[in-house]
């Protein structure tokens, strides 16, 4: 019998064991990216809200907000009692031969919480899932006999193959094969999207688009698509029958300073919505999309369609409960207004630190509890770190942006103890995203520790960078 590492062996692990580990069953290039920026050498103990507590016994700032998944950081205690009493109680997980009550429950929260009839909601496990599900239903109300699904050039809807070959970020840099019938326009630019419906009008039904997909909010670009453009995307669709579909899988439940970035917009209602990463409360691994009525009805509610789509993990019970709860709390503690008021100070020492260091600030950009930092990387201290990179990285044309934005993120945890990332588009930024749980004191102590990382320049924040790939 295979010797097998238990659920106690794993967590006393050491670093060495771990990163073995790592390397052989997992991946040795995982290993040496993460070691990169320092944290790869720590090992967690536990965490709390906004914080992380580590083997060694130091407190880490998480301000990552989970890369969307921690509005209610780390372990909330309401949603850790859901799951709890749900299990005492030894809920029945599986739904296939009864009909959930907890998705029944999680349906109608979502449908009493959206405007206008987005009515029917269907949850499966990942943002990219979600994605995939509300393109198939928009192809079934169709039956078929459209081909075309718009996406814009800079959007960002996942890895999965179908939601890839709607996903135009560079992240994506390896071409997989796509989806037939793609096409994209630019991001926000309403006489681009025109430009794109007419390419693929027909004679025979006037269009052969079956979808459009729109981030009202890029998060990874940390742009908004203007007001103008989301209303006359809205009128197109309908005008050429059309499923419009708003994907808020990052910048739902409050992320923005509004429950759905779209709904501080009144009367505008998409067809189909995504949402996924913060909708389980940072416990559940649960996504949604939520259909209009008729879109729905159209697609799949009759008896032959009505598992058409479906998936093994739809409804499942303590994935759905921990929603429930995290849903609730969202509205309970108004996260719309807290994400507003982080954003509000956010805004005032992002725009202080940018004025402070021109040199290394080219501009900030952000809304609520979602903002980014856009590092200057001109400078020609970058230069002998470039010559001793691979070929392959060196041809990256994000590499030099890369390089300063990954020395600030190494040099907040190495000297304060703050936890951070940057993002993948077409342009990179340092990601301030902090869980809506985050108070005042912990986002001063962000900004004066980026002020402090900033006036140490470009030079010594890239040698810091180096020392730490060499000690990793």
């Amino acid at each position: 019998m295979p010797e097998l590492i238990t659920v106690e062996q794993a967590e006393r692990l050491d670093t060495t064991e771990l990163h073995e580990l790592y390397a052989r069953y997992i991946s040795k290039s995982q290993v040496s990216l993460i070691g990169t920026f320092g944290f790869g050498r720590d090992l967690v103990d536990s965490a709390e809200g906004c914080w992380i507590r580590l083997q060694d016994g130091r407190r880490v700032l998480d301000f990552t907000g989970g890369i969307g998944v921690l509005n209610h950081g780390h372990n909330h205690p309401r949603i850790l009692k859901a799951r709890q009493r749900f299990q005492e109680h030894k809920r029945l997980e599986v739904h296939k031969n009864f009909l959930s009550p907890y998705a029944a429950a999680l349906a109608h929260n979502l449908a009493a919480l959206l405007p206008g009839d987005l009515n029917i909601g269907y949850f499966p496990s990942s943002g990219s899932e979600a994605v995939e599900g509300a393109v198939k239903m928009a192809y079934k109300y169709h039956e078929g006999r459209r081909g075309t699904v718009l996406h814009a050039d800079t959007s960002f809807h996942g890895k999965l193959l179908g939601a890839g070959s709607l996903t135009g970020s560079p992240e994506l840099h390896f071409h997989y094969p796509k989806i037939p019938g793609t096409d994209s326009f630019a991001f926000g630019d309403i006489e681009s999207l025109r430009l794109a419906l007419s390419r693929h009008e027909t004679a025979a039904t006037g269009s052969d688009v079956y979808a459009v997909i729109v981030e009202p909010y890029s998060a990874s670009s940390l742009r908004a698509s203007p007001e103008y453009f989301l209303r006359e995307a809205r009128r197109l669709c309908d005008e050429r029958d059309i499923v419009l579909i708003f994907d808020e899988v990052y910048t739902g439940w409050g992320k923005t300073g509004s429950l759905f970035y779209f709904m501080r917009y009144p009367g505008l209602v998409p067809d189909i919505l995504t949402t996924s990463k913060s909708f389980g409360g940072g416990k559940s691994s649960i996504s949604g999309y939520v259909a209009r009525e008729p879109v729905f009805r159209k697609a799949y509610d009759n008896l032959s369609d009505a598992t058409l789509h479906s998936t093994t993990y739809f409804g499942f019970g303590e994935e759905a409960a921990t929603a429930l709860e995290a849903v609730a709390i969202t509205v309970e503690d108004d996260y719309p207004a807290r994400a507003t008021a982080i954003g509000e100070q956010l805004e005032r020492g992002l725009r202080a630190i940018a004025a402070k260091h021109p040199k290394l600030v080219d501009r900030v950009e952000g809304v609520g509890a979602l903002h980014g930092v856009f590092l200057s990387a001109g400078s020609t201290a970058l230069d002998a770190v470039l010559k001793r990179l691979p070929s392959s990285f060196a041809r990256d044309p994000q590499v030099r942006s890369k390089i300063v934005t990954a020395a600030v993120v190494g040099a907040l945890y190495r000297d304060h103890d703050i936890l951070s990332f940057y993002g993948s588009n077409r342009e990179i930024a340092l990601i301030v995203s902090p869980s809506l749980v985050t108070g005042e004191e912990e986002v001063e102590r962000f900004l004066s520790a980026l002020d402090d990382v900033l006036g140490k320049g470009l030079t010594a924040l890239v040698a810091g960078l180096v020392r730490e790939k060499v000690m990793s």
